[in-house]
C-alpha cells in the first residue's frame, strides 16, 4: 500500500487505470477536459501492476480502476469523480491541487 500512496502523491493528479477500461479512459478524458495533465499508471502494462491492484482494492477501490488521487489525496473511483463533477466540485479540487490554473 505504501507504493500506491507514494505513486499517488507524486503529481497533482494521478490515475490508476487499465488500457482496456473504458471508464478509466472516460475519467482521464474528463479531467483532461479541465486542462489538467494527469499522470496515468496503466496497471496492465506495469510489472508490479497486480500488486498495485491489490493495494488499491485494500484502499476500498472495487473495482480497482479507475482510482484517482488529486492533491496527494485518494479521491476514489469513477463514481466519486463523476459525483464531484456533477456537484461542481471537481474543478475547485483541481485548482486547489495546482493541477489547473485560471
Amino acid at each position: 500500500m505504501d507504493m500506491v500512496m507514494k505513486l499517488g502523491t507524486e503529481k497533482p493528479v494521478v490515475i490508476f487505470s487499465k488500457t482496456s477500461c473504458g471508464i478509466s479512459h472516460a475519467i482521464s478524458t474528463l479531467i483532461r477536459g479541465f486542462g489538467a495533465n494527469p499522470t496515468v499508471h496503466e496497471l496492465d502494462e506495469l510489472p508490479n501492476g497486480h500488486e498495485i491492484e491489490k493495494a488499491l482494492m485494500a484502499l476500498g477501490c472495487n473495482p480497482s480502476v479507475p482510482a484517482v488521487f488529486i492533491g496527494e489525496e485518494f479521491v476514489g473511483g469513477s463514481n466519486e469523480i463523476m459525483s464531484l463533477n456533477i456537484r461542481g466540485k471537481l474543478k475547485p479540487l483541481l485548482l486547489k491541487a495546482n493541477a489547473i490554473w485560471i
